[in-house]
């Protein structure tokens, strides 16, 4: 009897425990492209917690320019994707990743960054 109290006492204080959101943001993207030719990454996301709107974007990195947004998507609830395509014109790696935001309202001033991707890298030769 002792093992089964202590056994519904600890389903009590884990249930009784703070909640957390769960989400995520996954990336694909061909590992090599060529010079020229179409690259397309696409992304998807979402996150359980309440409140929020979704905003997902595409943000690129490569040949020294810095990081910048190539793509965002609509404002929606739950999950949202976003793709974006465009060339190379030359050699070297891009990286991309991708960035959920939360907002309280369609023309949110101030997102919230709820997660972001691993990085992708593709090898332009």
């Amino acid at each position: 009897m002792a093992v089964i109290g202590a056994l519904g006492l600890a389903s009590v204080a884990l249930a009784a425990g703070p909640a957390f959101a769960k989400g995520g943001v996954d990336t694909t993207a061909p590992r090599t492209a060529d010079v020229g030719k179409s690259i397309m990454v696409k992304a998807h996301g979402g996150d359980d917690s309440a409140g929020y709107l979704h905003q997902l974007c595409l943000e690129e990195n490569g040949f020294g320019e810095g990081r910048h947004q190539e793509n965002c998507s609509a404002v929606v609830e739950g999950d949202v994707r976003v793709t974006a395509q465009g060339t190379s014109a030359r050699r070297g790696d891009l990286k991309f990743r991708a960035v959920l935001y939360g907002l309280t309202s369609p023309h949110d001033q101030k997102p919230v960054r709820l997660h972001a991707s691993d990085v992708v890298t593709v090898h332009v030769r």
